[in-house]
């Protein structure tokens, strides 16, 4: 493609988004769709090498970017750790990607508090007018969310997390077309809540994991605030099982259910659905998104993890996992992962690789992707 059909597609795809207007649509195709979608990508290189696993996994820095009540289990008092995903590489995209950094302190033996902000880029944008002329100024629209957390042990087997969000999405501002919208950057605020169950004090044996991320208030990109778009609240649960081998072999094994907590997209072409969706408050399209009028079947809404992690002496890991999405109006996404990892001193360094799979127009987007992540503990 040249720049100027992707200025093109891009353009389409933000009006589409954040148009007020109401178009005519045949046969509508049922999909829960977002504002913020960054926010369910996991930034981190070790469940990136576990199919996105990790909620019930044991214990580790990256827990401060999904499953925070697992931190006060951690055996170090505190670190800061980086990331770094390179997005969508497989497309010849070359300046998109996914940062993230984050810092946890234990505060005594059963509690911790910790931060993080995560950056996504969807590098530079060049804008053309209907005949295919870049006369129009570029941009490089990104997206942020900083955070801070705090986790607690509830007894010796559970433990709690609660973390605050601030979240800032600038796609395009600016106005274009002759539509009379001026888009601006858009604001909202969020928080999660998570659990943690282990069934024995050395980690070994079952351990249990519930996050609620994302709770929190609409979005608007524009002038026209009538309309406000949800962000990708999401209920998550997950297992897993350490099996000790011996004094320093271990392996562990996990599986991860994800549910976008969000209504089904409105049939365009009738204006009472759209307005009746958008009308929605935010607590009250957490549950209509299990109730079969505004939300997906359950078969194509769930998300689902599956992986295993190697452990040589807490030094060196070898990791494996898949990860389906069953919504067959997205693809029916599906893909295997591999990472490994190695601790030297007080640092870790974590790697992760999307394996390659299918071929011509059904070829994976996320193929290829890495992801490369550093621990420094102190």
């Amino acid at each position: 493609m040249t720049s100027s059909r992707y200025s093109r597609l891009f353009l389409f795809l933000v009006m589409a988004f954040m148009s007020q207007s109401v178009m005519a649509q045949v046969n509508p195709i049922r999909i829960q769709s977002t504002a913020v979608p960054f926010m369910l990508i996991s930034p981190d290189a070790r469940s990136g090498g576990m199919g996105n696993l990790s909620l019930a996994m044991s214990s580790e820095a990256n827990d401060l970017f999904g499953n925070t009540a697992k931190l006060p289990y951690l055996n170090e008092d505190r670190s800061f750790l980086i990331n770094y995903t390179p997005w969508l590489k497989d497309l010849g995209l070359n300046d998109v990607y996914l940062a993230s950094a984050g810092f946890y302190k234990k505060l005594d033996y059963k509690s911790s508090i910790n931060s993080s902000l995560r950056f996504f880029s969807l590098g530079n944008i060049d804008f053309s007018d209907e005949n295919g002329n870049i006369n129009l100024p570029s941009q490089r629209p990104s997206e942020f969310s900083y955070d801070f957390g705090y986790s607690t042990l509830l007894n010796d087997k559970i433990s709690m997390g609660v973390t605050l969000r601030y979240i800032h999405s600038r796609l395009v501002s600016g106005s274009y077309g002759g539509l009379g919208v001026n888009y601006r950057a858009g604001n909202t605020l969020s928080g999660d809540i998570s659990m943690f169950y282990k069934q024995n004090e050395d980690m070994h044996g079952f351990h249990a994991g519930l996050l609620l991320s994302n709770l929190g208030g609409k979005i608007s990109y524009s002038n026209e605030t009538k309309n406000k778009y949800f962000i990708p609240a999401n209920l998550g649960l997950g297992i897993g099982y350490l099996s000790i081998i011996d004094a320093d072999n271990s392996i562990e094994f996990g599986v991860d259910v994800n549910r976008i907590m969000v209504p089904a997209n409105p049939d365009n072409s009738n204006t009472e659905s759209v307005n009746q969706y958008f009308s929605q408050s935010v607590v009250s399209s957490w549950f209509n998104s299990f109730n079969s009028k505004y939300g997906m079947p359950i078969g194509e809404s769930l998300k689902a993890s599956v992986g295993l992690e190697y452990n040589y002496t807490n030094r060196f890991f070898i990791r494996g996992g898949y990860f389906i999405d069953n919504n067959k109006n997205l693809g029916n996404m599906e893909y295997v992962t591999l990472g490994t990892s190695f601790q030297y001193q007080q640092s870790k360094f974590n790697i992760s690789y999307l394996v390659p799979a299918g071929g011509g127009i059904t070829r994976n987007p996320l193929s290829n992707t890495l992801r490369f992540g550093t621990i420094f503990y102190f």
